[in-house]
């Protein structure tokens, strides 16, 4: 269904992974598209991952959106600035923010099983900067072409990293300040009638993922969280993602969600949708994600577990105690 024709929404960070996951399930509810990445086509790709912003809009296009590319380094507020008063002289508005940008990848990689002192102070700046502080940035224009007409949806995509730890203190303090930056968001927000959620997908088989799953190292399977990522233990695809914000960017009752922590397969589960391979996972705060996740061989069986949500505050208490990857 076209329900997004004629919104006009952005997509930061959109050349590969969960970002061009996004713009595809966009381009497939009809809505016109503007992705941002710094590759214009793969000849252009700074690493041995191919994706380029090329690649994205011929997959929009392929969904059925219309895709507008604009190079774009987000570490450049005044590209910023620019790729704004862009698309408001080209389209006189924004419906849909999704602040997805994200550059700290390698140096998670490259950072990976060493305690915080070991890394450089330079390490906080390479997980928050092209992240936590671009969605601030990316926020502060589109909310003022949003506010203008009283109408939008900012959505900032963040992690369970936030809640728990997963790859690191400048990686969980980053995702934890995402959350609180669109709750906070939302506070001034709303009385514009604008919409600002956290999204939380769950484990997303991005081509980055994938990777890092073939790299690690077998001796360190036997933690719970290590193994889910080596296994690909209740993998979503990034469509699932972009088919969720687009229901919610169609949602006439938006506003009741603003400034709340949202999960992708729990919104899947509301609006009916599933992944790309016809199902849908397991919530991250579902007795048949964590038990599994925690306990390894239940994973052959974790269909027989009630799919019944976890409280938050249980959720935490397990956060506070739980082991290193």
């Amino acid at each position: 269904m076209k329900h997004l024709e004629g919104k006009v929404t952005l997509v930061t960070g959109a050349t590969r992974g969960i970002g061009k996951g996004i713009a595809i399930g966009l381009g497939e509810a009809g809505a016109t598209v503007y992705i941002t990445g710094r590759s214009l086509d793969s000849s252009n790709c700074g690493d041995n991952i191919s994706g380029s912003l090329s690649d994205t809009q011929e997959a929009v296009e392929e969904a059925g959106g219309v895709c507008i590319p604009v190079q774009v380094d987000h570490s450049d507020d005044e590209q910023v600035r620019l790729l704004f008063e862009r698309i408001q002289d080209e389209q006189g508005h924004l419906d849909v923010l999704v602040n997805n940008v994200y550059s700290g990848v390698q140096a998670l990689g490259n950072a990976n099983g060493k305690p915080f002192w070991e890394s450089e102070p330079s390490f906080w700046d390479a997980c928050n900067n092209v992240g936590l502080r671009r969605h601030y940035v990316a926020s502060v224009f589109a909310a003022r072409l949003m506010t203008e007409h009283k109408l939008g949806l900012i959505c900032t995509i963040s992690s369970w990293g936030g809640l728990s730890y997963i790859f690191g203190v400048a990686y969980g303090a980053g995702k934890a300040a995402c959350d609180r930056l669109a709750a906070d968001m939302a506070v001034e927000l709303k009385p514009h009638n604008v919409a600002s959620l956290s999204i939380w997908p769950g484990i997303v088989g991005t081509e980055h993922i994938s990777r890092l799953a073939a790299e690690m190292d077998e001796s360190r399977a036997a933690n719970p969280q290590t193994s889910a990522i080596k296994e690909g233990y209740n993998w979503e695809t990034p469509l699932l993602t972009g088919r969720v914000i687009a229901a919610l960017a169609a949602d006439p009752t938006i506003m009741r969600r603003t400034g709340r922590l949202q999960i992708v397969a729990e919104l899947a589960q509301h609006y009916g949708l599933v992944d790309q391979n016809g199902e849908r996972p397991a919530s991250l705060r579902s007795l048949r994600f964590v038990l599994p996740f925690a306990l390894p061989p239940l994973r052959k069986y974790s269909w027989l577990v009630p799919d019944i949500k976890v409280p938050w505050s249980l959720l935490l208490l397990n956060a506070l105690s739980s082991p290193k990857i």
